[in-house]
């Protein structure tokens, strides 16, 4: 499955490739039941168990779960192709779904049983992600226009994310939370059989080699170490400032509700980020693009420092927001290129991986720098730690280049 190379890239064309707009819908459709299903699970559990306790215990093995075996479920896409291996995790993990949904229904299920329940349903989550981006790159051959489809992913998916949270606000409005856990089991029935349904995900092929999950993992980590290292240094980023500009907004007077306005202003600065740097025909390679991108959201954040009031710090925040989608993208674009065609959704599920771990590390540290330090400082530790990975991207750029290992011309 191939496109047509076009000598103007755009959004519009990536949309005309034969097949993208259903293939790519039904993937967002299906990934919208990762931005309801955890907030559905957290809620239900604790109204369920009546304690945030099991709550946050249940959501840590479903988080992890699903967080840390992404590579070893990617590795199964790529041994035995989307089709095959995807249908049995939506299956699974929509059945365990659904049993979650019916144990919170009512309270007295036992912690030790939604617990393992939880751990069971993240370690199936279906990588629909990393996925999706493999297929573009079947689909999108041309690596200026594979970048505006991977922009365009990388946006979606964010607003995916912020829209995930606010539909689950609307439903337990009016149900309780387990029917959220009920719709999300919903949405990845209906968006993974309309993914695995579509012509270019059956022209998608298995490698069918066999290689044990330790090994063939390290062997995929070795070429795209780069990539990797910034996705864990923006997702780091990410998981301090969550917290940080909560602690910021309540240090100066204002309710935690109101730090929702400087999340959005993140939100909407890495949207507008991410589509800029899909429409800009850079002359600069992917290397140098992902280190630059590195060091100016550093900068970003150490200008966060400076912010006096809330909304200084939501201008600053929107400034943050326009290097984390393209940083993002750039990571998954680098890491495509490096990677072997039989492991390009190992690859992705890798920088996936590394995004999510990084925000996991990060909201624990900011827990211990919050209590510590200032807002301001905190913000500045955090640009700091960001231009301290643009500088060990950059130098690992500079030794592949010295040893005559291939340097990503995207």
């Amino acid at each position: 499955m191939s496109s047509t190379s076009v000598a103007r890239p755009s959004y519009a064309a990536v949309l005309r490739i034969p097949h993208a707009r259903r293939t790519f819908a039904a993937a967002l459709l299906g990934r919208l039941s990762y931005g309801i299903a955890p907030l559905s699970v957290m809620l239900a559990v604790t109204r369920a168990s009546g304690s945030y306790a099991v709550a946050g215990v249940v959501m840590a093995l479903f988080s992890g779960a699903s967080v840390f075996l992404s590579p070893a479920r990617a590795a199964l896409i790529d041994r035995y192709g989307p089709r095959r291996a995807l249908v049995p995790m939506a299956t699974a993990y929509t059945v365990l779904l659904v049993l979650l949904a019916v144990l919170v229904w009512r309270p007295g299920a036992p912690a030790f049983v939604l617990g393992a329940g939880g751990a069971a349903a993240g370690a199936c989550t279906p990588p629909l992600g990393p996925t999706m981006r493999a297929v573009w790159g079947r689909l999108a051959p041309d690596r200026a226009l594979m970048q505006r489809a991977y922009s365009l992913d990388a946006v979606a998916e964010e607003l995916l994310f912020v829209s995930g949270p606010l539909l689950v606000g609307v439903l337990v409005g009016f149900a309780p939370p387990a029917v959220g856990v009920l719709v999300g089991a919903g949405l990845i029935v209906v968006g993974t059989a309309g993914f695995v349904s579509s012509p270019a995900v059956r022209a998608v092929p298995g490698s069918g080699r066999k290689a044990g999950a330790r090994t063939a993992g390290q062997r995929v980590l070795r070429g795209i170490r780069r990539p990797v290292i910034a996705a864990a240094g923006v997702g780091l980023a990410l998981g301090v400032l969550d917290l940080l500009v909560v602690a910021f907004a309540e240090g100066h007077g204002h309710g935690a509700g109101s730090a929702a306005w400087v999340l959005a202003a993140l939100s909407a600065g890495s949207a507008v980020g991410g589509l800029l740097n899909g429409a800009v025909a850079w002359r600069a390679c992917a290397g140098v693009r992902l280190s630059a991108q590195a060091a100016g959201l550093g900068l970003a954040l150490c200008g966060a420092a400076l912010a006096q009031g809330l909304g200084t710090l939501a201008v600053a925040a929107a400034v943050v927001g326009l290097f984390v989608s393209p940083l993002i993208t750039t990571a998954y674009l680098i890491a495509d290129e490096a990677a072997a065609p039989e492991a390009r959704v190992q690859a992705g599920a890798w920088v996936n991986t590394a995004v999510n771990a990084g925000g996991t590390a990060g909201a624990a540290a900011a827990g211990v720098l919050v209590g510590w330090l200032p807002a301001g400082v905190c913000f500045a530790v955090t640009g700091g730690v960001m231009l301290l990975t643009a500088v060990v991207v950059a130098r690992g750029a500079q030794r592949e280049r010295g040893t005559g290992s291939p340097v990503p011309l995207v």
